[in-house]
C-alpha cells in the first residue's frame, strides 16, 4: 500500500501511474482533496492528466494544484483569507483566479479582479454598480480591456468577499474569469442595432456564457480558451484572434444549403504566436454554435498539452494533429458530422469600419444613434463611470456596450438628443472625436499593473499620444498598440504599429531601463496580417519621437493621400522604411 511516507506530488504520479498499468490490480491509493473520484464533469480533466503521467511525463504546478483543489470550490478559502488579512500563497495564487481574483504582486500587493459581460453589453445599473464597488473595494476606477471586459484594480484582500457578493447581487458571475478557463465571450459590440449586420449575435453570446457558467466540465482546460462572435456589423468583434471564432456570412439560393445566415467555424487563433484562427471548412446554423463550442472544447482537454504550459493552447494540439482529424475528435464529442461547405460560395460579411467604434453613428432603428466614448488607454473613474450610466439612461436605452478597442459605446439616443449627449461626454472630461492617434491607440495594463510587463505601457502610450497630438494631424486611421510582454494582451502583432515592452541597456551608462521592439504592418478580417518588426530596443522615452518620425515618412512618402499606412508599410520594403525614417529624424 502507497503510504503517507510518500510527498503529495510522489503520491499523485503514482497514482497515475498505477492509473495505467497492471500494478492497479495490486495497489490501492488513498484519496486526495477535491473531486477525489475522478469522476463526474472533471473526469475528462482527470482522465487527459492521467494519461501524460502514465507516459512518464510531469504535469506543470497548475495542473497538480487543479489535481489536487478545484478552484471553482475555494469559495470557503477566499473567505478564510478575506478575514484574516492574507494573500494566496503558491499554487493557490492560480487557484484564486477561478473566482476572478488576480493576486497582481510584485507590480501591485493587491488583487485584480477580472469579470464577465456576454458580447461585452453592460446595463446602466450595472455600472453603477460597479462605481461603488470600485471606490469601496478597489482603487476607484476600472480598466476596459481588449476583450470587451471590465477589471477593477487595488483590490485588498479583506475587500475581495464584499466586492464577490456586490458582483454576484449586481448579476455579474466571474467565476471562472483567470485560470485555466474560457474567458468572456465576446461578439460584435453593435448587435442588433448595426444597420450591415448579417445577425444580432446577442442572444448566442447570452446562450454560450451561461452555458460554461453552468457546466464545470468548462473549467479546468490545458490552458485559457477565447471564443468570439461575429455578426457582420461595422465593428469587429476580432473573432479571428479567437481559439474559437463564429463568423457569420450568407448562403444564397441555388446552393446545397437553405438560403439564411450561417456562421463560419475558424480555430486557432493567438496572435501573441503569431497566428490567426484558420477557417475549419465548416459551417454551422445559429443554433448549433453552443454544442459545437463545447465539443470542441472537450476535444481540446482530452489533447491540450498538460506539461507545457507555453504549448498548452489550442494552437498547438492544431499543429500537431492538423485540423481535419482535430475536427473528427469535435465530432466524436458532438455525436455526429459537422457540415462542410465551400468558403467560396458564401457571400462575405460588408467591410468594417475601421475607427467605427468612435464617433456618432446611425443605427439600424430610425432615428436612432449609437455614439463611441474615447477613454484614455482604457481607463475610467467611478465618477465618470456614474456618468456614463446617467447619460444611458437619461438618453439612451440604459445599455453600454464595451469593445475590444478599450472604448464604449452608448445606444439608442434619439438624434434630437445628440448634442446634448456630447456636451455630457465632455463634461465627464472624455471625448466621443478623438484625433485618429489617440482613437487607434491600446495598450494592456503595464509594469504598474502586471508583473510580467517590461514597461509601463498606459503611460507610455498617453506620452505618445500627447507627443504626436502636439506636432502632426494624421487625415486617416492609424492604430497603435502597445503590449507589455510575450502575452500579448494588446495584441501588437494586429496594430498598423505594434510596440512590445523589453529592457533596454544604455549605451552610455549600461542601465537597463523601459523599452519597446516596434513592429508595422499588422491587420485583422480583411486586411489580415502579423506585424513585421522595424526596430528593436528603443527606450521609451525616444519612443514618442520614432512613432512621430514613422508617420510623418507615411504622409510625405506615401503615393496619394488615399494610401493607408497599412498600404504604405507593406509597399514598402523593412529596410527602405528604416531609411526614410533616419531621414526624417536627421532632418528633425
Amino acid at each position: 500500500m502507497i503510504n503517507e511516507t510518500f510527498t503529495e506530488e510522489q503520491r499523485l504520479y503514482l497514482e497515475g501511474f498505477v492509473a495505467g498499468s497492471s500494478l492497479k490490480k495490486q495497489i490501492s491509493l488513498p484519496q486526495i482533496d477535491g473531486d477525489g473520484s475522478g469522476g463526474g464533469a472533471e473526469a475528462i480533466h482527470r482522465a487527459a492528466q492521467d494519461r501524460f503521467v502514465a507516459a512518464g511525463k510531469k504535469l506543470a504546478a497548475e495542473e497538480m494544484a487543479k489535481r489536487a483543489k478545484n478552484g471553482v470550490d475555494i469559495w470557503d478559502q477566499v473567505v478564510a483569507h478575506a478575514r484574516d488579512g492574507k494573500f494566496p500563497k503558491g499554487t493557490d495564487v492560480f487557484l484564486f483566479k477561478f473566482q476572478g481574483l488576480f493576486y497582481v504582486a510584485p507590480a501591485q500587493d493587491s488583487f485584480m479582479s477580472r469579470l464577465r459581460f456576454p458580447g461585452g453589453i453592460v446595463s446602466s445599473h450595472q455600472m453603477r454598480g460597479l462605481a461603488d464597488l470600485a471606490q469601496d473595494c478597489a482603487g476607484g476606477y476600472v480598466d476596459v480591456t481588449t476583450r470587451a471586459n471590465l477589471q477593477l484594480r487595488e483590490i485588498g484582500p479583506r475587500q475581495t468577499v464584499p466586492l464577490l457578493m456586490g458582483l454576484s447581487e449586481l448579476g455579474i458571475i466571474n467565476r471562472g474569469a483567470g485560470a485555466d478557463n474560457i474567458r468572456n465571450v465576446t461578439a460584435s459590440p453593435t448587435a442588433g442595432i448595426d444597420p450591415q449586420e448579417l445577425i444580432d449575435t446577442r442572444p448566442l453570446a447570452r446562450e454560450l456564457h451561461h452555458h460554461i457558467l453552468n457546466n464545470r466540465e468548462m473549467y479546468g482546460l490545458p490552458r485559457k480558451f477565447n471564443i468570439a462572435f461575429d455578426g457582420g456589423g461595422a465593428i469587429s468583434a476580432l473573432e479571428d484572434t479567437n481559439d474559437i471564432g463564429f463568423t457569420a456570412v450568407r448562403v444564397g439560393a441555388g446552393k446545397s444549403l437553405e438560403p439564411r445566415v450561417y456562421f463560419r467555424l475558424t480555430l486557432g487563433g493567438i496572435t501573441g504566436h503569431k497566428d490567426f484562427a484558420r477557417d475549419t471548412g465548416v459551417i454551422c446554423k445559429p443554433d448549433e454554435c453552443t454544442s459545437i463550442s463545447h465539443a470542441i472544447v472537450q476535444a481540446f482537454s482530452e489533447h491540450g498539452d498538460r506539461t507545457d504550459r507555453k504549448k498548452a493552447r489550442l494552437k498547438y494540439v492544431l499543429d500537431q494533429m492538423g485540423f481535419e482529424k482535430f475536427i473528427k475528435e469535435c465530432e466524436r464529442h458532438l455525436g455526429r458530422e459537422m457540415t462542410r461547405f465551400p468558403l467560396d460560395e458564401c457571400e462575405q460579411r460588408s467591410p468594417v469600419a475601421k475607427h467605427g467604434h468612435v464617433g456618432i453613428h446611425p443605427q439600424k432603428q430610425r432615428g436612432l444613434h449609437y455614439v463611441g466614448v474615447v477613454l484614455p488607454v482604457g481607463r475610467i473613474s467611478a465618477a465618470q463611470m456614474r456618468g456614463l450610466a446617467r447619460i444611458a439612461d437619461r438618453h439612451g436605452s440604459g445599455t453600454i456596450r464595451l469593445t475590444v478597442w478599450q472604448n464604449l459605446l452608448i445606444s439608442d439616443i434619439p438624434t434630437d438628443a445628440l448634442d446634448e449627449v456630447k456636451l455630457e461626454i465632455e463634461s465627464l472630461g472624455l471625448d466621443y472625436s478623438a484625433t485618429n492617434v489617440r482613437a487607434g491607440l491600446i495598450a494592456c495594463t503595464g509594469s504598474a499593473g502586471c508583473k510580467f510587463a517590461a514597461a509601463d505601457t498606459k503611460r507610455n502610450a498617453t506620452e505618445i499620444a500627447d507627443y504626436l497630438e502636439s506636432r502632426l494631424r494624421l487625415d486617416t486611421p492609424v492604430n497603435i498598440h502597445l503590449t507589455g510582454c510575450h502575452h500579448s494582451c494588446a495584441q501588437h502583432y494586429i496594430g498598423d504599429i505594434g510596440l512590445i515592452a523589453t529592457k533596454v541597456s544604455l549605451p552610455a551608462t549600461e542601465e537597463l531601463v523601459d523599452g519597446y521592439h516596434l513592429f508595422v504592418g499588422g491587420g485583422y478580417g480583411e486586411t489580415q496580417a502579423i506585424a513585421r518588426e522595424l526596430y528593436r530596443d528603443i527606450p521609451a522615452t525616444e519612443a514618442p519621437q520614432v512613432v512621430e518620425g514613422l508617420l510623418q515618412s507615411y504622409l510625405e512618402n506615401r503615393t496619394s493621400y488615399r494610401e493607408s499606412f497599412i498600404e504604405f508599410v507593406v509597399r514598402v520594403e523593412i529596410d527602405r522604411l528604416k531609411e526614410l525614417l533616419e531621414q526624417y529624424v536627421v532632418a528633425a
